[in-house]
């Protein structure tokens, strides 16, 4: 019996009890439906994390002033001894795996042009925050140092706040008023999107640190020049661990913290926490897929269930096969093509509906998914394992039969 005969027996052996070969197909329905939506779950995650990573920027670490002791009760960040610019400029010059460090402070405000006004954050920067975060101008310039020294009322923009205050006009050397100052707005930020907490990156205007100190806070710096954070990027094949331990050392020295007291500032490796992010949405998806081959398997176990039945029931045409001249590996073949056929049905019926699951996924619940070939051939692939693993027994039985004995079977 050659395959394509072969073939045509099992789909009319299939069609004979077709009620039966669907609720034999639903496990390995269900089972690739799950892979292929699960899988397109945790790589949109992954795909997400990795977005964040690169709109941060790499090798980013986030200095903080920290919290302090008071009364046996611990305050929290930002309540201790400030940072300052002098700060990271030391942390620039005098720890050599940085690359830059850039301070910054920030605050929220409405920031108006005409009758149109948008609440955005305000940040007070320099252009090595531009460097740290490898973000680029979509038009425009950054800050010279004539408007750093100078408190230029200078601004740039992200794409959000150009978008809400000018819609589709070019906004550069336009006017714009933050808390009453007038700025005129000299760059447009290139898109970011959302960062780790879902919050709009591009949802910021960009000032001098000192235009930020002097004219949006009004001199609340004072001669100290203190600022909120600052942003520090270390250098390209440079150890994270290494500057880290370096910048800790020479803040300490800076702030002369005693020795085994505590640090009154904190440094937050980000390029770490999203590995880790990136690390767990991988973890998350193997283990989603692991459970959604259980279903497989179940259905495996379903085909194998049916496969027996059926060789009990045609167990006199399997003699009677037998006697006009099938060969046992000819019973063979027939009933794993059975067996492997019901499972790539069943593989081809669960990809459509592991399609519209995951476009439902996307649509209804607003996650980001990633549907990829991969994902959809590693589902079928596995079904017709199922297929030949489970029906291979069955088959096996079938072809070891006696054709004396299966005829006088009843």
């Amino acid at each position: 019996m050659n395959f394509m005969a072969a073939l045509r027996s099992a789909l009319r052996a299939l069609a004979a009890n077709t009620l039966r070969s669907i609720l034999t197909m639903l496990g390995i329905i269900i089972g690739v439906a799950a892979v292929i939506t699960m899988i397109a779950v945790g790589s949109g995650a992954t795909q997400r994390v990795q977005e964040q990573m690169k709109g941060l920027g790499s090798n980013i670490m986030l200095v903080i002033p920290g919290g302090v002791t008071a009364g046996g009760v611990r305050l929290g960040a930002q309540t201790g001894q400030g940072l300052t610019e002098e700060d990271s400029l030391a942390i620039a010059r005098e720890v050599p795996e940085v690359q830059v460090a850039a301070p910054a402070s920030r605050t929220g405000a409405q920031v108006v042009v005409g009758n149109t006004n948008w609440s955005t954050s305000i940040l007070g920067t320099t252009n090595d925050y531009l460097e740290a975060r490898e973000w680029q101008l979509s038009e425009g310039r950054g800050f010279d140092e004539a408007d750093v020294q100078g408190s230029a009322k200078v601004v740039i923009i992200g794409q959000t706040v150009a978008r809400e205050l000018f819609g589709d006009a070019d906004p550069l050397d336009k006017v714009i008023r933050v808390k009453k100052v007038p700025v005129t707005v000299i760059g447009v930020l290139a898109k970011k999107g959302q960062n780790s907490m879902g919050q709009d990156q591009d949802d910021v205007a960009i000032v001098p640190i000192s235009t930020y100190r002097n004219r949006i806070q009004g001199g609340t710096g004072g001669k100290l020049k203190r600022v909120g954070f600052i942003n520090v990027k270390v250098r390209e094949g440079q150890s994270m661990k290494v500057a880290e331990d370096n910048i800790k050392e020479l803040l300490r020295q800076r702030f002369k913290v005693q020795t085994g007291a505590d640090d009154p500032f904190s440094i937050r490796n980000l390029t770490e926490i999203l590995q880790a992010q990136e690390a767990s949405s991988q973890i998350m998806t193997m283990l989603l897929a692991a459970v959604a081959g259980i279903s497989l398997i179940i259905g495996g176990i379903g085909i194998m269930n049916i496969m027996l039945v059926s060789v009990t029931e045609r167990t006199r045409e399997i003699g009677l096969r037998m006697a006009v001249g099938a060969r046992g590996k000819d019973i063979l073949a027939q009933f794993l093509i059975e067996a492997v056929t019901l499972s790539l049905i069943g593989g081809a019926i669960g990809v459509v509906l592991g399609a519209v699951a995951t476009w439902a996924v996307g649509q209804f619940a607003g996650w980001q998914v990633s549907m990829s070939v991969s994902s959809i051939l590693l589902a079928v692939g596995f079904s017709a394992f199922v297929g030949v693993f489970f029906g291979f027994y069955p088959a096996r039985r079938a072809a070891s039969l006696l054709p004396i004995q299966a005829l006088r079977y009843e």
